[in-house]
């Protein structure tokens, strides 16, 4: 049975993990981040949180407790003295962040960068909650119309209200083939309206160059009654 097994299987011996899970963390607190493979980044996250808790106490126990696992008293010393400056203070947990990086060529191994949370957390006050208040959703308000027109169908077509699913589909059909009637009937009317426009206004513009045209006519029978020399008078206009 797998007793005190527990954690990912990463291909090495139980000596070799500590070793690699111990080298990791000592990385990471002293550079800050780390690339490395991402099964590998997951199982050191327990052990900086807890590297980090004891550096949070500060007490001589949890010094020597940091000390027996990093085996560095100097990477100790630095950590416990960010610690008491301020560093990880409003943070509760989460000291760390995984940052994928995609599959590595050759063996294809999901690759990520494993770094340490330094920024400060921001809380958020009674300010910020009264500035941006819940906006109320607007209920929608339900048709009555269609409501009572398809009751009104399904009264015409002899259905009761807890009709069947066909039935109900047959009135809706129906509603929708008596609204489209309408459409079509206001479509219809539109249509004969615009062509009664069409025919006053082709109708008045003949009857414009018909008077035109008589205009036309008379000025040029004036010119010529006027070149033979006969006296033109309202009436001769008049008669032509």
């Amino acid at each position: 049975m797998r007793h005190y097994k527990k954690g990912r299987k990463l291909g090495t011996s139980t000596s070799h993990t500590k070793a690699m899970k111990r080298s990791l963390v000592q990385a990471l607190f002293l550079n800050d981040r780390i690339k490395t493979i991402e099964s590998r980044a997951k199982e050191i996250r327990p052990d900086v949180d807890k590297v980090v808790t004891w550096a949070k106490r500060g007490d001589l126990h949890s010094r020597r407790l940091a000390i027996a696992y990093l085996n560095d008293k100097e990477l100790v010393r630095e950590i416990f003295e960010k610690v008491a400056q301020g560093m990880f203070k409003d943070r509760p947990g989460g000291y760390t962040r995984i940052m994928k990086l995609g599959p590595r060529k050759g063996d294809d191994a999901p690759m990520v960068i494993m770094e340490l949370v330094t920024e400060p957390v921001r809380k958020k006050g009674k300010a910020d909650a009264k500035a941006t208040p819940k906006k109320a959703t607007p209920k929608k308000a339900t048709p009555k119309k269609a409501e009572s027109k398809s009751e009104e169908l399904a009264e015409d077509l002899g259905f009761q209200e807890d009709g069947t699913v066909e039935q109900l589909e047959a009135v809706d059909a129906a509603a929708e083939g008596k609204d489209g009637a309408a459409a079509a009937e206001k479509a219809t009317a539109e249509a004969e309206a615009a062509k009664a426009e069409e025919k006053a206004e082709e109708k008045a513009a003949k009857e414009a160059e018909e008077a035109k045209e008589k205009a036309e006519e008379a000025e040029a029978k004036a010119a010529k009654d006027a070149e033979t020399g006969a006296p033109v008078t309202e009436k001769t206009v008049e008669k032509n």
